[in-house]
C-alpha cells in the first residue's frame, strides 16, 4: 500500500527486453534503504525492486515491467530519460498523508487543460466511462502516483467523464505534475474506499 505523497523523482536510465521489460531507474535516495523484493511505486504503478546499485544521493534500481503493466500505463511511460513519480511502500507507523493507494492503475487519461491560475495549475482530466462512478468532487484521486482532491465533475455526452484538479506550487516542483501539458496521458486510481461502495451497492440492489 501507499500514500500517494511522492518523495523523489526517478528518471528511466536504461530499458532492455527480457521477456518483460527490465527498466533501471536512478533516484536520489540510499541504497541501503532498498531491499530487494520489495515494492516502489513508479508513477502511481507499484514495481518490484529486483536489482539496485550506486550510493547515497545517487542510487538506481532496476524493475521488471509486463506486458499487462505496460498494456494498462502510457504508450511512452517506460522510455529512457521518462521522469517519475516515486514513492516506497507505506510502513506501519507512517504517517497517512495522502489517501489509501494499491498501486494498480485503473485508466489512463488525458489531460484536456493544463492552465496557470494565480501561480497553481488547473488541470482538467478526460477519463473513460468505466471510472465515471467513481470519480466525485472533494473525493480522492491518484494521478502519476500523487495523491489529489477532485475540485469538480462534468459528466461527458458520450459517457466519459472530466474532471479538475489544483495543483499547488509545492506539488508542481516535487512531482512530474508540473511538467504537464495539454494531450498528456497519465495513470489514474480511483479511490479504493469508492470502488467497495460501489461493489457494495450493486449487491444491494
Amino acid at each position: 500500500m501507499f500514500t500517494g505523497i511522492v518523495t523523489a523523482i526517478g528518471t528511466i536510465t536504461k530499458v532492455e527486453n527480457k521477456g518483460d521489460l527490465r527498466v533501471v531507474v536512478s533516484c536520489p535516495w540510499d541504497p541501503a534503504g532498498m531491499d530487494i523484493g520489495a515494492s516502489i511505486a513508479c508513477s502511481g504503478v507499484c514495481l518490484t525492486v529486483v536489482e539496485k546499485g550506486g550510493e547515497r544521493g545517487d542510487a538506481w534500481f532496476a524493475v521488471d515491467v509486463s506486458g499487462e503493466t505496460i498494456s494498462r500505463t502510457p504508450q511512452d511511460q517506460w522510455r529512457a530519460d521518462r521522469r517519475l513519480n516515486l514513492e516506497p511502500a507505506l510502513r506501519l507507523g507512517d504517517e497517512l498523508g495522502g489517501h489509501l493507494v494499491t498501486g494498480h492503475v485503473d485508466a489512463v487519461g488525458r489531460i484536456a487543460l493544463a492552465e496557470d491560475i494565480g501561480g497553481s495549475t488547473r488541470l482538467e482530466i478526460l477519463a473513460s466511462e468505466e471510472i465515471a462512478p467513481f470519480i466525485a468532487e472533494k473525493g480522492s484521486i491518484t494521478v502519476d502516483g500523487v495523491s489529489l482532491t477532485v475540485n469538480d465533475v462534468e459528466d461527458e455526452p458520450n459517457g466519459d467523464v472530466r474532471f479538475s484538479l489544483n495543483i499547488i506550487p509545492h506539488t508542481g516542483e516535487v512531482t512530474t505534475l508540473g511538467d504537464l501539458s495539454e494531450g498528456d496521458a497519465v495513470n489514474l486510481e480511483i479511490d479504493v474506499l469508492a470502488r467497495y461502495l460501489k461493489r457494495m451497492q450493486s449487491l444491494a440492489v
